[in-house]
């Protein structure tokens, strides 16, 4: 079976989940393409073709790619889909944006963040918050899969898949590119993050955040936070772990101050090793930890980062 894998990419190299997606989509199928579209993405499609497991890319250069606009990509998307028996993206922001348009405009049913790949058109998939597991089967002639990369071990390096040029299909006129406001920070990012630190609504305020940014740094860590902390203000959205947030699976997941509501959990209880430290000791969180510290967190932070530093 052939599977089209529509890679996110930043113009220079494809998303780090691009890989576990083509890892996903060779369990559905043995001949794996990947489409890079966009404006000057000719290295981004260099570096989908260096994948392992990759036999083809598709280099789709429009100008009315350069922003990634979903109205524009779909369509794009759909005509190269008969040639293929599956669509596969990963449950990123991107895919959760275009897959959707891409099921609806086949359509088909879409199977939304897949974390096992039973047969071709058998998936296993989360629901309730993670705290089930339903096992869908679909019998669309095309199918549309969006898959959890914390699920998919990353293809390795080292590929040398041929890149087929094409062109686009234009502005559709749908939507228009304004602008982007987007967080910087020296930190790894979220899901790809070895080691994540998050913090809740026990750090009372944005400033306290202060603390765990100077432990994070200290361990070269990602830094996140529960839904309470970004309700309340204390950091942006794009910090946020859990159900309608950041799905990570680190080796180390630090959660500080953060209670262990269920969308909270469904966001991180995948992580290799799971510490939490919290004042309550009846606090949900250390049902999923493999080490829990029942203290105050204003003394343990400090401390630990104290330790850390030094060693």
């Amino acid at each position: 079976m052939a599977i089209l894998v529509v890679a996110g990419h930043d113009g220079k190299a494809v998303r780090a989940n691009v890989a576990n997606a083509v890892t996903a989509a060779g369990q559905m199928g043995s001949d794996v393409t990947v489409l890079v579209a966009g404006k000057d993405c000719g290295e981004a499609a260099k570096s989908a073709a260096a994948i392992a497991g990759v036999a083809k890319v598709i280099q789709a250069e429009d100008a009315a790619y350069a922003n990634w606009l979903a109205e524009d990509i779909a369509p794009l998307v759909v005509k190269l889909a008969p040639n293929y028996s599956h669509v596969v993206m990963a449950a990123d922001s991107l895919g959760k944006n275009v897959a959707p348009r891409v099921a609806a405009l086949l359509d088909v049913g879409q199977v939304s963040e897949a974390i096992k790949v039973e047969s071709p058109d058998t998936f296993v998939r989360p629901i309730y918050a993670g705290n089930a597991m339903a096992t869908v089967q679909t019998a669309d002639k095309i199918k549309v899969v969006t898959v959890r990369p914390t699920n998919f071990k990353a293809a390795a390096g080292g590929g040398s898949a041929a890149i087929e040029q094409i062109g686009g299909e234009g502005s559709k006129g749908l939507s228009s590119y304004v602008g982007a406001e987007l967080s910087k920070s020296e930190r790894p990012e979220l899901t790809s993050a070895k080691i994540v630190i998050s913090g809740g609504r026990g750090l009372a305020s944005g400033e306290n955040f202060k603390m765990l940014e100077k432990l994070a740094d200290a361990m070269g860590a990602g830094l996140g936070a529960s839904r309470a902390a970004v309700d309340a203000g204390y950091v942006p959205n794009d910090y946020q772990v859990g159900q309608t947030g950041k799905v990570v699976a680190p080796d180390l997941y630090i959660a500080i101050g953060i209670s262990g509501a269920i969308q909270h959990l469904a966001g991180m209880k995948d992580s290799k090793t799971i510490v939490a430290i919290n004042k309550d000791e009846e606090a949900p969180i250390f049902q999923v930890a493999d080490y829990g510290i029942v203290g105050d967190l204003f003394q343990i932070v400090p401390e630990l980062t104290a330790a850390v530093e030094k060693k």
